[in-house]
């Protein structure tokens, strides 16, 4: 699997930075990510990064750093998303979500759409004390 491009963001734990995310992620709205995934991922993308702010930093400074990485390959898309907040098990947190997206819910729905995106979906501690959210769609 050859790598095709790659990139690197970090941002501060700010909603109003989702517009330099989104700006950002627009370079790899082109072959060969076809239309439908790239806006699909996007959509993880955003949910992963709102979720970092909203809950894993939901008391940490607005300075502390989100970080993300995608991974362009001839056949798939990885997003990475670090942050620094309190560790969590994704696969737990998922089984005890209903099944059904409530489409009036406010809120709750980030990770069931993460996962249904997601080819491979994963959020693991790492040995530096921050958390790493992937993503990876195969196309």
């Amino acid at each position: 699997m050859q790598l095709l491009q790659k990139a690197f963001l970090q941002v501060n734990t700010d909603l109003n930075a989702l517009a330099q995310v989104l700006a950002w992620f627009d370079q790899f709205n082109s072959p060969p990510v076809p239309d439908g995934t790239w806006m699909r991922c996007q959509l993880a993308l955003v949910e992963g990064y709102t979720n970092a702010v909203r809950h894993a930093h939901q008391n940490k400074p607005v300075d502390t750093p989100i970080e993300m990485e995608v991974k362009i390959y001839e056949d798939s898309l990885e997003i990475r998303i670090w942050d620094c907040g309190p560790p969590f098990d994704l696969h737990k947190k998922l089984q005890a979500m209903p099944q059904k997206l409530d489409t009036e819910a406010e809120g709750g729905r980030g990770l069931r759409l993460m996962q249904r995106i997601a080819d491979r979906l994963s959020y693991e501690r790492l040995a530096d004390g921050r958390n790493c959210l992937t993503i990876i769609k195969q196309y």
